[in-house]
């Protein structure tokens, strides 16, 4: 009766046989054994897509498919499938050492499922077993996906290799309790090329930006609301600064709408020789059209710019005289006061006219109110035929000045 044998080729012996030589193939079986324990085995799979499959070698040592390790070696040029032949049972060790970005897939000879398969740049280390029929990995730590709570035994290194995510769904970090997210680099992009960079709050919370670990920081909050402020807060003596190019100086643009378009407010500084520091008043104009005006020290205050005189219709009778008007006075049927304002501002102005001739006959007198006049706490009488002049307020100590006489 003649010597059979296993799927893996160890040689089963008749009763009888291999006289002579019997010591010889007990021998090689032995080796052939340790080479299923623990053996190693380089198999080339090179070339294109195509299929290698494992060989067998009976009553022989070094039949890949009889060896624990098999190192998959070779240049690919294509997707490669190596497969297992029926009737094997055997746990394998197998390293993907090719070169070539295509996938390498070990199944069956007849394998109902997928087996087992190496992405195209997945150059690492599978255990597997063949269980007759069907190849199968098998999972020691198991797959992140099949851990629910993994964790790290060390820094993650990405490898060159991007986190990313499927079907459009975020990536969400979320540290527990009061843990932050530190990205410990001096420069972090957003957008993804051609897509606008994109910072926003999670939520209805505002969306903060602070120095210096918040720590005496300067900071920049925008406000999560309807119609929400943007504070810019330096902190101590801090400045908020507008700087410009070499070229030109800071330049504050103010759109009218939210586009972006052609019509804009401008600010700028123009070519500066020294700092030059404003402080602004304190309260609101009390004169509709009052303008901003400063001294030699950059202290701004609220002042009122004539336009000119506003000539008002000729008077007959007394009355109170306001700042920037013209009075046509009239004393044909008997003097008359014009009354002076009760307060002014320096550069107030108002002038008078002798309409008829007759100031010699009966008198206009300018009533000074509560403020001199000429430096004088008297009236002004005026007795000079076709007078016409204007009174400019000063300050308290000369009152009113005639500016023409």
């Amino acid at each position: 009766m003649a010597s059979t044998y296993t799927n893996l080729g160890v040689e089963k012996m008749a009763t009888g046989e291999n006289a002579g030589t019997w010591g010889t193939k007990t021998n090689t079986n032995l080796e052939i054994l340790e080479q299923i324990a623990g053996g190693y085995i380089a198999q080339s799979i090179a070339g294109g897509a195509g299929t290698t499959t494992l060989s067998v070698s009976d009553g022989s040592t070094g039949a890949a498919m009889a060896t624990k390790v098999i190192d998959l070696t070779g240049t690919i040029t294509g997707n490669r499938i190596v497969t297992i032949p029926d009737g094997t049972e055997m746990q394998y060790v197998i390293k993907n050492s090719t070169s070539g970005a295509y996938t390498v897939q070990i199944k069956g000879a007849s394998d109902s499922g997928s087996g087992y398969t190496f992405a195209a740049t997945k150059k690492t280390t599978a255990l597997i077993y063949m269980d007759g029929s069907d190849v199968n990995e098998i999972t020691t730590g198991g797959d992140v996906v099949d851990d629910t709570s993994p964790q790290l035994g060390g820094d993650l290194d990405v490898n060159g290799y991007d986190i990313t995510s499927a079907s459009n769904a975020d990536v969400d970090i979320a540290p527990n309790g009061t843990g932050n997210v530190v990205l410990k680099t001096d420069l972090v992009s957003i957008g993804g090329g051609s897509e606008v960079g994109h910072v926003s709050s999670n939520g209805a919370y505002d969306l903060k930006l602070d120095t210096n670990s918040s720590t005496n920081s300067s900071n920049l909050t925008i406000t999560d609301a309807a119609n929400g402020d943007i504070t810019m807060n330096a902190n101590g003596t801090g400045s908020f600064v507008l700087q410009g190019n070499s070229s030109r100086g800071g330049k504050l643009k103010i759109y009218e709408d939210t586009d972006l378009g052609t019509n804009f407010a401008s600010f700028t500084t123009g070519t500066l020789s020294e700092d030059t520091a404003y402080t602004l008043p304190t309260a609101l104009p009390s004169t509709s059209g009052d303008v901003l005006a400063s001294t030699d020290a950059g202290v701004m205050s609220w002042t009122t710019i004539s336009g000119g005189q506003s000539w008002q219709a000729v008077k007959t009778s007394g009355f109170t005289a306001a700042a920037g008007e013209g009075y046509f006075c009239n004393t044909t049927s008997g003097a008359f006061t014009a009354t002076l304002p009760g307060s002014a501002s320096i550069g107030d102005e108002i002038n008078f006219i002798d309409y008829a001739g007759t100031f010699d006959t009966y008198n206009l007198t300018i009533g000074r109110n509560s403020h001199k006049i000429q430096g004088s706490a008297a009236d002004l009488t005026v007795a000079v035929e076709r007078a016409g002049f204007a009174l400019v307020y000063v300050d308290s100590t000369q009152g009113w000045l005639l500016k023409d006489k």
